[in-house]
């Protein structure tokens, strides 16, 4: 091949004569470069790069943050991805959810759409954070719910193939997302994976309350027993304590939480947990920073418990985390539009 242009064209050496020895040594050369050269071509990329040098990115660690009581914790060392590819997307993808951009971060929000919730604001609250267990002294630290003093937050549960709920709560919450933004609504995150830890979750409530939020929803999975299926939706009881006073909110989010229920059941096909409820799928707890000092609208979703294999199966499908984010946005629509 030749090169040409100022780089590198060599200056001239003084004019001398060239042996035949030397000729036939260069000629010699020529095939053994160009055979090289197309060898070269053959294994590099389309783009030119050599393929042993394009390492994949690397996935993020999990574990997750709140995990309600009787939960079992994440394992710090889980991978997002299950183990030996035991538990795959029903669309033959990956675990981590991969194969929809809603697992990617966006770097900014535009404008909202015009629809029916235009002028509404939704603030979605990701359960757990990914890097929660890398920072145990921070997320262990207590904070004041109103009741009494807990920990900021917690790693959250897994599968037992390893498949993470704060990476769970993360794809459904950013499929939830494009859902309600194209109806119009504001659409505000506690977080996007984009902090090493946390927030707190009296932050969490803070991040609502501060935006006016129409209605807010914090995503969870559950950590139960093997056997115990099924979703719940969480309400706030009425709390009067220290900082919190649930006292406007809870009659809201009670319609909230039956609308969401009441979707969610049509859009997945899951049926109400039969652990917690009593059959209703819902509960109402005042042990909950994140609702107890909430002064909007606001209610908790465990989608099912990552610990029993049937819902396991369910939750680690991006199909079915996409039924789920649809049944949240419908129940929310329908609260926000009544």
């Amino acid at each position: 091949m030749s090169y040409v242009g100022p780089e590198f064209d060599p200056s001239q050496p003084p004019k001398r004569r060239i042996g035949r020895p030397l000729t036939v040594a260069v000629a010699a050369l020529v095939p053994t470069c160009l055979a090289g050269w197309l060898v070269y071509q053959a294994t590099s990329g389309p783009d030119g790069s050599d393929p042993a040098r394009s390492l994949p990115a690397s996935s993020s660690a999990s574990t997750g943050e709140g995990t309600p009581s009787g939960s079992a914790p994440a394992s710090p060392s889980g991978s997002e991805k299950p183990d030996k590819g035991k538990e795959k997307d029903k669309d033959g993808k990956g675990a981590d959810g991969a194969d929809n951009d809603s697992t990617t971060k966006s770097p900014g929000r535009g404008p909202a759409a015009d629809g029916p919730l235009k002028g509404k604001v939704v603030v979605v609250d990701p359960g757990h954070n990914p890097g929660n267990f890398r920072h145990t002294t921070e997320i262990n630290r207590p904070v004041d719910i109103g009741t009494n003093r807990k920990e900021c937050d917690t790693t959250g549960t897994s599968t037992n193939g390893g498949y993470a709920e704060a990476n769970f709560t993360l794809d459904v919450s950013r499929r939830l997302r494009t859902l309600l933004e194209k109806q119009g609504a504001t659409v505000k995150f506690t977080h996007d994976g984009d902090r090493p830890w946390g927030p707190c979750v009296d932050e969490r409530a803070r991040i609502g309350n501060q935006a006016k939020a129409d209605a807010v929803i914090s995503i969870h999975a559950d950590g139960s027993a093997a056997g115990n299926r099924g979703f719940h939706v969480i309400l706030p009881a009425k709390v009067k304590s220290g900082a919190a006073d649930t006292s406007a909110i809870v009659a809201p989010s009670k319609e909230l939480g039956e609308r969401i229920a009441g979707k969610f059941v049509s859009a997945t096909g899951s049926a109400p947990s039969n652990y917690v409820g009593g059959g209703t799928g819902l509960d109402t707890r005042k042990d909950l920073g994140g609702l107890n000092l909430s002064t909007v609208p606001k209610v908790f979703i465990e989608c099912g418990n990552m610990r029993d294999a049937k819902d396991a199966g369910l939750l680690t499908s991006g199909a079915w985390r996409q039924k789920a984010a649809q049944g949240i946005n419908e129940g929310i629509a329908g609260f926000l539009r009544k």
